[in-house]
């Protein structure tokens, strides 16, 4: 069951930096995914190294945290896929 709310997590993480994200990001939804869970397991890794990993109630600082390494994340997956893919243009 963990498994299956890592993927939904982190397809809602990496959707929502992609609208965060100026610009068209060219990647396909399935990489976003993979990248949205990067983006979660880096900021959990940053909130437990800060000490704000298990907190009473909601974890705010946890979740922006998971959403900034989201960000980040997808922004970079994002140069890295164009620049594998050598700039090539999708017809959608």
């Amino acid at each position: 069951m963990g498994w299956l709310w890592a993927i939904i997590v982190g397809f809602v993480l990496g959707l929502i930096a992609r609208a965060i994200l100026p610009g068209k990001q060219h990647q396909p939804l399935w990489l976003t995914t993979v990248f949205g869970i990067i983006g979660a397991v880096l900021g959990n890794a940053v909130a437990t190294w800060i000490g704000v990993n298990e907190t009473r109630g909601i974890d705010w600082i946890r979740h922006l945290l998971q959403l900034a390494g989201a960000v980040v994340v997808v922004g970079l997956g994002d140069l890295i896929y164009g620049s594998l893919r050598g700039g090539k243009k999708q017809t959608t």
